[in-house]
């Protein structure tokens, strides 16, 4: 994982004009990809970690939702996460598939 040096957010890898890099979503930096796997070793294990292009299929659900950005009703993939306490209900998490605002929902 690498971190944006100007806003600390996890960057992402984007392919475009067949060029890859990494890509800040928050503030639009970019930086040249220099290798697509990443060899990690602690001891005698060594992994091969796969850098996921962006532009692959996502595996998240979708569904209608308003979102904030758009004032518009759009098509969201959506993930739910349990971020209180177990009595409290999970935190919903959304991405418009149209300008890949993010934002969550709580009950």
């Amino acid at each position: 994982m690498k971190f944006c040096d100007n806003c600390k957010n996890l960057l992402r890898v984007k392919t475009e004009d067949g060029e890859r890099f990494l890509y800040c979503r928050n503030c639009g930096n970019k930086l040249k990809l220099e290798e697509i796997t990443i060899s990690m070793s602690s001891g005698e294990d060594k992994k091969n970690i796969i850098v996921v292009d962006e532009s692959e299929n996502s595996t998240f659900p979708i569904t209608q939702i308003l979102c904030p950005k758009c004032n518009e009703m759009r098509n969201a993939e959506w993930t739910m996460q349990q971020t209180r306490g177990g009595d409290e209900p999970p935190t919903r998490f959304y991405q418009c598939k149209t300008c890949n605002w993010r934002w969550r929902e709580y009950s």
